[in-house]
C-alpha cells in the first residue's frame, strides 16, 4: 500500500452509504427521491454507493423498493452499487435485482446481536455461511460490517476482544473487507486507534474500512487517527443521513462533505467532486424536509 511521508495513505476509497444506511434511519421518501439521489451521487466521481437493503419492509420501510431501484438507476461501469443482505432470501432477491456486491453484519456485542436480529453473534455468522459459499459460486463480491466496535448502546463499553474475533471470522469466511462501525458514535480518537491496531493483527489493513457516526462530534477526528495508521477506505453518507434505530439518541453517519473537504486538505487523493456531493445532499435533504448535518455543505451554502 502505497503511503505519504507523514504515514497517511496517497488516496483513500469513500464508501458512500447515504441511500442504505442513512436514509434507512431517516423519514421514508419517495422511490423517485431514493433513485434521483444514487443518481446525483454516481455524477460525483464516488466509487462505491451503497443503494439498498434487502430485508423485509415490515422491519425496514424504508427500504421498500430496493429491488425497483436496482433497476431504475442510470449505473456507470465504474462504480459499485453494493447492497445489504441479512439472510440467505435477501441475498437471493438481491441477485435477480442484479446487484453484484452484497454486504453482511455481525455485531461486537452480544446484546445488541439479540436486540437487532434476534441472536447470538455466533449464530449470526453461521447464517451468513450459505451466503458467502454461494457469493462465491457466482463470483460475486461480500462486504462484512461489525456493529458497536467502541460502544454498545446496552452494554457500554466493548471488549476489544470481540471486535476482532468477529471481524477476523468475516474475513476468514470469505468478505474482501471489513467495515469496522462505531454505530452510536461514544469513540475518541485513541480508543479508534487502539481498536484499529488489535484489528489489524488478523486482518490487513488493506482489507479495512472505518464507519463513524457522529453523536459527540468525533467522527472526524477518529478517522484521522486512523488514516494516520494507515486506513485507505472511509464508510460516510452524504449529508450526514442516518442515525440508529436500535440506539437511542445516536446521530448519523459523518457527512460524506466534511471527509472530502478533509482529505483535500491533507492532500489525499479521493476523486470526489465537493460541489456536486452537496448538490445532492441539499437535494434529498430538501425531500426529507430538514437541514443538511454537514458543516461543509452548510458552510458552502451559506457562501453560494
Amino acid at each position: 500500500m502505497n503511503t505519504t511521508v507523514t504515514g497517511f495513505p496517497q488516496s483513500v476509497k469513500i464508501v458512500e452509504v447515504g441511500p442504505r444506511d442513512g436514509l434507512q434511519n431517516e423519514v421514508p421518501v419517495t422511490l423517485e427521491d431514493k433513485i434521483k439521489l444514487i443518481n446525483s451521487l454516481s455524477e460525483t466521481g464516488l466509487q462505491v454507493i451503497e443503494s439498498g437493503s434487502f430485508v423485509s419492509p415490515k422491519w425496514v420501510p424504508q427500504m421498500a423498493g430496493s429491488a425497483d431501484i436496482f433497476s431504475r438507476i442510470s449505473r456507470k461501469t465504474n462504480i459499485s452499487y453494493p447492497a445489504l443482505t441479512p439472510n440467505m432470501k435477501g441475498y437471493e432477491d438481491a441477485i435477480r435485482a442484479g446487484v453484484d456486491e452484497v454486504a453482511i453484519f455481525g455485531a461486537a456485542s452480544e446484546s445488541f446481536s439479540q436486540k437487532n436480529i434476534n441472536c447470538s453473534i455466533a449464530e449470526s455468522l453461521q447464517r451468513f455461511e450459505p451466503i458467502m459459499a454461494q457469493a462465491k459460486l457466482e463470483n460475486v463480491k461480500v462486504r462484512g460490517y461489525v456493529s458497536c466496535v467502541l460502544g454498545c448502546p446496552y452494554e457500554g463499553n466493548i471488549d476489544i476482544n470481540n471486535v476482532v474475533n468477529v471481524a477476523q471470522t468475516l474475513y476468514q469466511m470469505g468478505c474482501y473487507e471489513i467495515s469496522l462501525g462505531d454505530t452510536i458514535g461514544v469513540g475518541t480518537p485513541q480508543q479508534a486507534k487502539a481498536m484499529l491496531q488489535a484489528v489489524a493483527e488478523v486482518v490487513p489493513i488493506e482489507h479495512l474500512a472505518v464507519h463513524f457516526h457522529d453523536t459527540y462530534g468525533q467522527a472526524l477526528a477518529n478517522i484521522y487517527a486512523c488514516l494516520e495508521l494507515g486506513v485507505s477506505v472511509i464508510d460516510s453518507a452524504v449529508a450526514g443521513l442516518g442515525g440508529c434505530p436500535y440506539a437511542k439518541g445516536a446521530s448519523g453517519n459523518v457527512a460524506t462533505e466534511d471527509v472530502v473537504y478533509m482529505l483535500t486538505g491533507l492532500g489525499i487523493t479521493h476523486g470526489v467532486d465537493l460541489t456536486k456531493l452537496a448538490q445532492a445532499g441539499l437535494d434529498i435533504c430538501a425531500a426529507l424536509g430538514k437541514p443538511p448535518q454537514s458543516k461543509v455543505a452548510n458552510a458552502l451554502a451559506a457562501k453560494s
